[in-house]
């Protein structure tokens, strides 16, 4: 654990020391995010900052390179590498679009670029955990690890929309996969918690927390295509390194939790962004737009328009994310009625504050005399 607390140390005093630094070349570059009808802030802001976010992916890599029992993790194939590549390919990427304005497709094929490489560096679902294990031809498994990457790039992108939202909910969501895969890897034969997944998990921990200070609201840095391709591609190696490899019975001695957890972890743990993304192309396509055609009716959209502010639709927005994401991880480790009462409590509260704030504020405005 010692390691993986070093490895999120770096990972985000990096981040944090070279976000200035991207402000400053984003200024000197113009990658300015312009004010556009669906967006909430008042004048253009610079981006890049998932530049920095790299820097301190990358740090923290080197990092665990050297430690005596995470740098063995790098010793066992090329897997981390193509991360690392992937990662590179897709935050270059991202920084071009936040200069200058890349097409929708360009931006898709990209990705795909950045998928392919990673899974031909090994970082791909070789099984299902479907009722046991099951094995697909590897064309087919290689499309699912590049459609998982897809899927992920852009959820997150789709859902950063307020400032330190897309930063925050990936945190969340990383430090839930932490615990996930953490605590399955202890079931291994023999156990081993020093897995790619876990450390790309700490590090990603490690990014945010390091990005956040400067991107909270008011944010002096977004992070721009750069950061949420990162952020989500990121997030889909570690969940493709864990699911692609685990059997149920890693998960839980009880057949039915056995069955369902290592499907339903994954998808929990970026419910958040995942809904929003599948709504947004529902509506879009209904209206007869594009599936990419930009809108200011996301879930971030809609709790300002109920009356939250800036930051606190950000901070229940992370509470939603939390509980999708924690909750599912508890039942890995705690006994079935227990987590489901905990997660059930959790959404009563959750949308009671959803819900009631609003309206609270509205009574607790002075009344003007007249």
């Amino acid at each position: 654990m010692r390691e993986y607390l070093l490895v999120l140390m770096v990972a985000a005093v990096i981040t944090y020391a070279a976000t200035p630094l991207l402000r400053a070349i984003a200024v000197k570059t113009g990658a300015f995010t312009p004010v556009r009808d669906r967006d909430v802030h008042s004048a253009p802001i610079p981006r890049l900052g998932g530049v920095a976010i790299f820097l301190g992916f990358a740090a923290s890599m080197l990092a665990a390179s050297h430690l005596p029992r995470l740098g063995q993790v790098f010793e066992t194939g090329p897997e981390l590498k193509g991360v690392l590549w992937g990662a590179a390919l897709v935050c270059l990427l991202g920084a071009v679009d936040d200069i200058h304005e890349l097409d929708p497709l360009t931006k898709l094929g990209g990705q795909m670029i950045a998928a392919g490489f990673m899974a031909f560096q090994g970082v791909q679902l070789f099984s299902l955990p479907l009722g046991g294990v099951t094995v697909l031809p590897a064309p087919v498994m290689v499309a699912l690890t590049v459609l998982t990457v897809l899927v992920m790039t852009n959820a997150v992108n789709f859902i950063d929309g307020l400032d330190g939202l897309a930063a925050g909910v990936v945190g969340i969501a990383a430090a839930s996969f932490f615990v996930y895969s953490y605590l399955i890897s202890r079931n291994y034969d023999p156990p081993n918690v020093f897995s790619s997944a876990t450390f790309i998990s700490a590090a990603l921990i490690g990014c945010c927390l390091g990005f956040l200070p400067h991107n909270f609201h008011p944010a002096r840095l977004f992070m721009g295509d750069s950061g949420a391709l990162l952020l989500g591609l990121l997030l889909a190696a570690a969940t493709i390194s864990t699911t692609g490899s685990v059997t149920p019975t890693d998960v839980s001695t009880n057949e039915l939790t056995a069955t369902l957890l290592p499907l339903v972890v994954p998808t929990a743990i970026i419910l958040l962004p995942l809904v929003d993304v599948v709504l947004a192309i529902v509506r879009r396509t209904r209206a007869g737009q594009r599936p990419w055609q930009p809108d200011a009716k996301h879930l971030h959209h809609r709790m300002l328009q109920i009356g939250h502010g800036h930051r606190r639709a950000v901070m229940l927005l992370w509470l939603w994310a939390a509980v999708a994401a924690l909750g599912s991880v508890s039942f890995v480790f705690l006994q079935a009625g227990v987590a489901a009462a905990a997660v059930v409590g959790v959404v009563v509260v959750a949308v009671v504050l959803t819900v009631w704030l609003p309206r609270w504020s509205r009574t607790r405005q002075p009344r003007v005399l007249s």
